[in-house]
């Protein structure tokens, strides 16, 4: 069974349609990209799975429950977490203090406290700045930040929103390490990414959007191959 399905979404804004007819799949212990140029409704898709966005139309399944109609708090527990684009981290708090917050639906404090253990062990720099203000870090500590204090929810699947965004090449290839780590301990993995060679190059799977529908899929070293999106998206 699918851990995640999306089937004929449509989300719109004011009116606006942004996404017109969405369907992806997300399998267990899967690393699925979902690839494509600005505006093309990428971030919409994850927002609307999160919860954060309603939609017009179409279902989104998650370990075969409908959920596209419970409210975004309650689809955490479940284990959706999102890993917002530009961080949305909490800059005027410690480091330590935006992991726990990424815990809010966990209740017991041993259970935290070991939960920013294992994030600082999967991010070694997150360990010695524990005590540091999240806004005075880089651009890639606060993406390792922003995926820990995603993590923290304990998710099964784990979207992430242009990772690579605003980071310095150095910090790119270590975040797509990071997330292949993840993804290894069993977590499924839904990739939003401008950079489609970094995505596809780490994806099992990949789908790519325009003007707010699936325009192509399959495996990530076929789509990276096809002519079509060389030209497109590549430039080759």
């Amino acid at each position: 069974m699918p851990t995640l399905e999306i089937k004929n979404i449509k989300v719109s804004y004011d009116d606006v349609l942004a996404v017109s007819d969405v369907s992806l799949t997300v399998p267990e212990g899967k690393i699925i990209a979902l690839v494509g140029g600005n505006g093309n409704g990428k971030s919409t898709t994850l927002r609307a799975i999160a919860g954060l966005n309603s939609v017009d139309s179409g279902t989104i399944t998650f370990n075969g429950e409908e959920i596209h109609g419970k409210p975004a708090h309650k689809r955490v527990p479940l284990g959706i977490s999102l890993v917002p684009e530009g961080r949305r981290l909490f800059p005027r708090l410690t480091v330590r203090r935006n992991l726990e917050l990424g815990a809010f639906t966990r209740n017991d404090k041993h259970e935290v406290a070991s939960g920013i253990e294992e994030m600082c062990t999967l991010f070694p720099i997150l360990k010695e700045r524990q005590a540091q203000l999240a806004g005075t870090m880089s651009g890639g500590e606060q993406q390792m930040l922003a995926i820990a204090r995603g993590l923290m929810a304990r998710p099964k699947v784990l979207m992430l929103d242009e990772p690579s965004w605003g980071v310095a090449p150095k910090f790119v290839t270590k975040i797509l390490d990071v997330i292949q780590q993840i993804n290894a301990r069993n977590v499924s993995i839904l990739l939003v990414e401008q950079n489609l060679h970094k995505a596809l190059g780490i994806a099992h799977y990949g789908y790519v959007i325009q003007t707010g529908r699936i325009v192509m899929e399959g495996v990530g070293s076929d789509l990276l191959g096809n002519e079509e999106i060389k030209k497109a998206y590549l430039g080759l």
